[in-house]
């Protein structure tokens, strides 16, 4: 197919280098070189290829565009402005400084059309993948039944990466599962510039990166600008046809290779690694707007140039959205039960007879208790899905009877599934599980979990710290909690990582006492969709409390804490648990109160549920006329001097597990009933 591409089009890209070299300039700082050498790049995706309405950002049938090489901002920032996609040439001015919708990486929900926040490398890669998986997904749930390539539910996920990406290892991670998963919808464009910050990526960067993914299993193309380093064209025809022949690869994601000189065509510093995150200085900006025929006057744009790439993305856009909405009403009209499901599902409800498992006294750990509450959640959410990266049977992660998400040709007999099928399968790659499941929820029509055990959550944090960043509802599950681990020893008990993970703005860090409360408190993350939700949760049984007369409801959950055990008169002491403790505290409860010591159990799942609440409810809980508290934590005491106060205590571990029994090992550190009841006679 021949590209129209005409001067005006050629004239738009040279105003996005202008506007990316003139607006490091004026804020002193910034990356103007890919944005520079990719501007026909970006240009050709908004303005040629992908299918967006420039007037609605949140439009269903949008393809995704993902900038994983976050540094380079300015080469989305000069697309949406040429677009005319609440972008003006005001904003590209106000690069990086406060409140403006430029910051120095992408952000989401912060500038419009910016599909997540990326800028830490490779991430943008695993948020990439994850909404191809989900395109496949509500493809399933919603229209499974339409020829391929012909839903109203099916795009494509475009993303540039550059050479510090493919350097992560979550890119790895993450582009393996996406050939595993034959994601035929998902094009990777990598900018072979190859340069990085501190020079030429000979230093630390010597593979072959098209043979890597073509051992992946990826359909990898290549195309040179620098025509193998005799001269450097942009050839725009060739990066077209590679798009459009990957784009009609549908079993297999599709990598293009596209050899370029960053900061083409400026005069003298093109190549240089000092263009990639400097601002390229006042005779440069003059020599190259003289080779690029402007003016010298900062973001003197071509109006003409503007006005034609505007009024191309208006036009393509318009046509591109009548005939969806077309389609999109013959879809509503032959499937209203599907409809009613969109429409709870796009405004973020649950079903109005949603409901939870009540679980009986007895004992259970708070792992099994969550996947029994999966197992009852599948039918009334079949919205929800997920898994685990290669620990299923450990977390409980698995819906009973749920076919597996895989093509038809990996399956085994162990799991039967198809290419909509809802049980996740991410591998040992918790870092790109945790980019994948934000890339699941960005997508907005579904909501997604990923679980491992707790102490690997240190591989996936950053992508725990992006989901909170970007305050997208990714659940993560995370268990064998403790040192109750047990014989796995240290290097598998959890130690600092509760208070690590609650360190994390906007993250809901929750650890359930017993069955019930996991009950509760996957309700509550599930109403919550404007954030993360960890949930902390044991390999070994726990007590499962009856509740009634003595114990308080597991609703109390929902306030992050509650008083769960009332003392038998006004208390003189508080004792503050989470998880497995509370048992703990309980027990200590009875040997306190048989030596006179009105005791108070108070069980605090949630911090950040707790810090919501109202004055008076925090007060009704911890009164501040009692002074004498001890927190009971099987983790370092980080965080509680804020519950405790100055006269409280601390039971924890300020040191790393053992290999024994987890019994044993709770025994030996002093989580008993008895030490409990020592340590706060001490402080009375």
């Amino acid at each position: 197919m021949t590209l129209e591409w005409t001067e005006k089009d050629a004239r738009a890209v040279d105003t996005a280098r202008i506007l990316a070299v003139d607006a490091v300039e004026k804020v002193g700082n910034g990356h103007p070189g890919t944005p520079v050498s990719l501007a026909p790049v970006a240009y050709l995706l908004y303005q040629k290829v992908m299918n967006s309405d420039p007037t609605d950002d949140l439009w269903l049938g949008r393809d995704r565009f993902v900038l994983s090489a976050g540094h380079a901002s300015l080469t989305q920032y000069t697309q949406l402005y040429l677009a005319g996609m609440d972008m003006e040439l005001e904003d590209i001015a106000a690069l990086r400084t406060w409140g403006s919708k430029t910051p120095g990486h992408p952000e989401y929900m912060h500038t419009k059309f910016v599909e997540c926040t990326t800028g830490p490398l490779g991430a943008g890669i695993s948020n990439a993948v994850g909404m191809a998986m989900a395109a496949r997904r509500e493809r399933g749930l919603f229209d499974p039944e339409a020829p391929e390539g012909e839903s109203v539910f099916d795009r494509t996920i475009y993303t540039i990466a550059g050479d510090g990406c493919l350097q992560e290892g979550v890119a790895s991670e993450a582009s393996s599962l996406a050939a595993t998963q034959n994601l035929g919808n998902l094009v990777l464009i990598y900018d072979d510039n190859r340069i990085t910050i501190e020079g030429q990526t000979d230093i630390a960067f010597s593979e072959d990166v098209s043979a890597r993914y073509a051992a992946y299993g990826w359909h990898v193309q290549h195309v040179d600008w620098t025509n193998g380093g005799t001269e450097y064209k942009e050839d725009v025809q060739a990066l077209y046809d590679a798009i459009e022949a990957a784009k009609a690869v549908t079993d297999k994601p599709s990598f293009i290779k596209l050899t370029t000189v960053i900061g083409w065509p400026m005069p003298t510093k093109q190549g240089m690694a000092a263009v990639h995150g400097s601002k390229i200085g006042g005779e440069e900006i003059k020599a190259l707007k003289d080779v690029l025929g402007f003016e010298q006057e900062p973001f003197a744009v071509d109006v003409d140039a503007v006005k034609h790439a505007r009024e191309n993305a208006a036009s393509r856009g318009k046509a591109a959205r009548e005939a969806w909405d077309a389609r999109f009403e013959e879809w509503k009209k032959a499937n209203p039960e599907r409809v009613a499901l969109l429409e709870r599902i796009s405004a973020r409800k649950l079903p109005e007879n949603f409901s939870l498992p009540v679980f009986e006294e007895g004992k259970k750990s708070t792992r099994a208790a969550s996947g029994e509450v999966l197992a009852a959640l599948a039918d009334q959410l079949p919205e929800l899905w997920g898994g685990s990266a290669d620990l299923a049977g450990s977390n409980n992660t698995t819906m009973k009877g749920e076919p597996s998400f895989l093509p038809e040709a990996r399956t085994t007999k162990e799991w039967p599934g198809n290419p909509y099928g809802r049980t996740l399968h991410f591998g040992i790659r918790e870092h790109a599980m945790g980019g994948i499941v934000n890339g699941i929820n960005l997508s907005g029509l579904t909501r997604s979990y990923g679980g491992t055990f707790l102490v690997f959550s240190d591989y996936m944090r950053p992508a725990v710290r992006l989901a909170a960043l970007m305050k997208v509802p990714s659940v993560f599950v995370w268990t064998h909690d403790s040192v109750g681990v047990g014989e796995d020893g240290p290097t598998h008990q959890p130690i600092e990582h509760l208070a690590a993970l609650r360190a994390i703005p906007n993250l809901d860090v929750v650890r359930p006492a017993d069955a019930n409360e996991t009950s509760v408190a996957w309700g509550e993350v599930l109403r919550r969709t404007d954030r993360p939700a960890g949930l902390i949760l044991s390999r070994q049984d726990l007590r499962t409390v009856a509740r009634g007369e003595k114990f308080a409801s597991a609703e109390g959950v929902a306030n992050g804490a509650y008083v769960l055990s009332e003392a038998s008169a006004e208390p003189k002491l508080i004792l503050i648990a989470t998880g497995s403790e509370v048992a703990v505290a309980l027990d200590a409860q009875d040997v306190l109160e048989a030596d006179g010591v009105p005791t108070r159990v108070v069980s605090m799942p949630c911090q950040e549920w707790f810090e919501e609440q109202s004055d008076e409810y925090k007060e009704s809980v911890l009164p501040a006329s009692v002074t004498a508290r001890v927190s009971v934590e099987a983790g370092i005491q980080m965080g509680w001097a804020k519950y405790i106060g100055p006269k409280g205590a601390s039971v924890s571990i300020e040191h790393y597990g053992a290999s024994a029994s987890g019994s044993k090992v709770f025994e030996e550190l002093g989580f008993t009933g008895e030490n409990v009841a020592s340590v706060a006679k001490s402080i009375l």
